[in-house]
């Protein structure tokens, strides 16, 4: 029996990435018409054979989130109605992940819906990187490939041939992944303890952790209003610390985001590319963004093969 076609497709949120993937596959984009009714509905129609093909639907859920999301359900569909034989969703930024737990009476658990959707919609599988949490891969009761940016980053930052590294968490929830980082950096940790207000604003208390004379880099796995992020490299300036950088997988920069870091004591916001920042770049030279094709097509390409990717859950 012959070898399922891989094809890899693209949603409107992020064309630039899924290109960059298939350059490394060495496949083209597959063809397919998106388009929107006068009402906003999503009109879609697959413009080639994909009978019995290994389909990878590229297409992470950053803003407009609704709008990407049913985008990608409704290809999802057209994909298992056109006798596709496996659909991969390629969601490099996973939406909604921010609320999974009932930390409150009569709140929703947005990030099971979300994957209970993308179930019935049709989708065989996920590739998904940097969960908020990952135990979100316990959501699906379809197989999830969870990729980690750690890689990319950590490469980046020890090509900048400092020393004294200081890897900090921005609260005690992210502990664990800055520790992670730290260690694979040979760097000592620190946590900025602060408190978050009932309006979702964070007041930093103080910082645990030696920082003065060492360059501090904080570590987060979204930065969306980047408040969090300009009271800490504050907090660590005040405590010493002689160079500040930050780094994100997933930059939402919403809001009034790149005016506050312009405005902050970052050196740099070091993010990747799981959602396009097209234009950020411009408004704001501190930004340094880092591709995340090279892992993700690897990681298709291995799951096309049926071979392992633990070595990309690094």
């Amino acid at each position: 029996m012959a070898e399922p076609l891989l094809k890899l497709f693209s949603g409107s949120a992020h064309p630039d990435l899924t290109q960059e993937i298939a350059d490394f596959l060495g496949v083209p984009v597959g063809e397919a018409r998106l388009q929107r009714f006068a009402d906003t509905e999503v009109a879609f129609q697959i413009e080639e054979n994909v009978r019995g093909a290994d389909v990878f639907l590229v297409q992470p859920t950053s803003t407009p989130v609704d709008s990407h999301l049913m985008e990608l359900c409704v290809m999802i569909d057209a994909f298992r109605r056109a006798s596709a034989s496996r659909i991969t969703a390629v969601i490099p930024y996973y939406g909604y992940a921010r609320q999974d737990r009932k930390d409150k009476p009569r709140v929703p658990i947005s990030a099971k819906l979300v994957a209970n959707i993308l179930s019935a919609a049709g989708a065989n599988r996920v590739l998904t990187m940097d969960l908020h949490k990952a135990q979100i891969q316990g959501f699906f009761d379809i197989p999830v490939d969870h990729l980690f940016a750690a890689p990319v980053i950590i490469e980046y930052l020890k090509s900048l041939q400092t020393d004294k590294f200081t890897v900090v968490s921005p609260d005690a929830g992210g502990a664990e992944r800055a520790r992670a980082y730290a260690k694979r950096l040979g760097a000592e940790l620190a946590i900025v303890d602060k408190r978050r207000s009932e309006d979702g604003t964070a007041e930093v208390m103080h910082v645990i952790g030696t920082v003065a004379d060492r360059v501090c880099v904080i570590q987060d796995d979204i930065i969306d209003t980047a408040g969090t992020m300009q009271k800490a490299a504050l907090a660590l300036k005040e405590n010493g610390a002689s160079r500040v950088l930050a780094c994100a997988v997933h930059g939402v920069l919403s809001g009034p985001a790149l005016d506050r870091v312009k405005g902050s004591a970052l050196e740099q916001l070091i993010v990747t590319n799981t959602i396009p920042q097209v234009g950020n770049a411009g408004i704001c030279d501190k930004l340094e963004v880092l591709s995340v094709a090279t892992l993700l097509a690897k990681a298709i390409q291995s799951i096309h093969d049926e071979t392992s990717v633990s070595s990309l859950f690094v």
